[in-house]
């Protein structure tokens, strides 16, 4: 008799070994890709929810940033030239692969690194504290320029990506939030925009204003954190596994590492937000003053059948552009119509003409 029962026990672990292998086989689906490829994914990531993505993606960047960092056997120094309006012709001893613009605009002056948005680094916009490669001139670009047309930009990517991060991180857990891209509009569009995808269980609901009042809210909880953004280049693998859950930014990856001569791709981080981005960024969240969410539009059917895409927006001014009421509820009703990609284009060459 314990004989028989020891062979029934037996027979048990089989079936639950061979439960458990079909259950792991399940886990894993593979997806076919244009050109024949194939992306495998997890069932079981696809279930993390959306803070638990935001800590694998700083955990990802972080780890990657102290690889790069590794890399570099000593310190090697290099002459950065400021050719800029005041004190031209300035020399700064810095370290190759760690200095950056900034550390070169503290050596100047408070005021400098207060009012300086972006560089020219031997003519290519740069981010603040992007490190530099080698030996080159620079110069500062404030929002104060003649012309600030590629600070303006920076300024509207960046409110776009502060956007980004709260439509993540402000849904309950139970509900999948997908962000899809944001739309390089100009700042004469009117407001900035992030598409996301929400949890179908979402698709009847119509945000009101005490609804984008709060997301205001934590946008501007981000902003008095005074956080930088940060930007760091990788290999395409490494993106890819930060955003395997996103078939919307790995198709940005793609294409991103496409278009480099080096097939890499930039990342951001902001606080506890990384995003796939050309840049460049402005340096701070601080630099942002006025900011509110003001408009969420349904563009239809997205892609991937990933269900209904969302057009969220937004309006900012930087902290020395600070307007009267009348004059923000007028650009607040402006930034409420739906902005496209074609209008904004539209909108430029009229400017352009004038």
């Amino acid at each position: 008799e314990r004989e028989r029962e020891r062979e029934r026990g037996r027979e048990g672990e089989k079936v639950k070994i061979q439960i458990g292998a079909m259950a792991a086989r399940a886990c894993v689906r593979l997806t076919p890709r244009p050109g024949g490829r194939f992306l495998c994914t997890s069932a079981a990531s696809s279930r993390l929810t959306s803070s638990e993505l935001v800590q694998k993606r700083i955990q990802l960047f972080n780890k990657e940033k102290e690889r790069q960092r590794s890399l570099i056997p000593r310190i090697e120094k290099i002459e950065v030239k400021y050719v800029g309006t005041s004190d031209p012709g300035t020399v700064f001893i810095m370290n190759k692969g760690l200095s950056t613009p900034y550390n070169c605009a503290m050596h100047l002056s408070e005021w400098q690194c207060r009012r300086s948005v972006l560089a020219l680094v031997d003519g290519e916009v740069w981010d603040m504290y992007r490190p530099f490669h080698k030996s080159c001139d620079i110069q500062f670009l404030t929002f104060k320029d003649e012309n600030p047309e590629e600070v303006n930009k920076a300024y509207w990517r960046s409110c776009a990506m502060i956007m980004g991060y709260v439509l993540e991180t402000s849904f309950k857990d139970k509900y999948s939030i997908t962000l899809v891209r944001a739309p390089e509009v100009p700042v004469i569009s009117g407001a900035f925009c992030y598409d996301i995808v929400l949890d179908e269980r979402l698709d009847d609901w119509k945000p009101s204003v005490e609804n984008l009042r709060s997301l205001t809210t934590e946008a501007h909880r981000l902003i008095h954190k005074d956080s930088p953004f940060e930007s760091l280049e990788v290999v395409p693998k490494v993106a890819q596994e930060m955003f395997q859950e996103n078939q919307h930014k790995l198709d940005t990856i793609e294409e991103m590492a496409s278009l480099h001569p080096n097939r890499l791709v930039k990342l951001y981080r902001c606080d506890e937000f990384v995003d796939v981005s050309e840049g460049p960024h402005i340096p701070r969240t601080n630099y942002c003053s006025q900011f509110e969410i003001t408009a969420a539009h349904n563009l239809g059917a997205g892609h991937h059948g990933a269900g209904l895409l969302r057009r969220f927006q937004g309006l900012s001014l930087p902290a020395h552009m600070r307007s009267f009421f009348s004059v923000w509820d007028r650009l607040r009703q402006r930034s409420q119509k739906l902005v496209t990609e074609e209008g904004a284009q539209t909108e430029t060459v009229k400017t352009t003409a004038s």
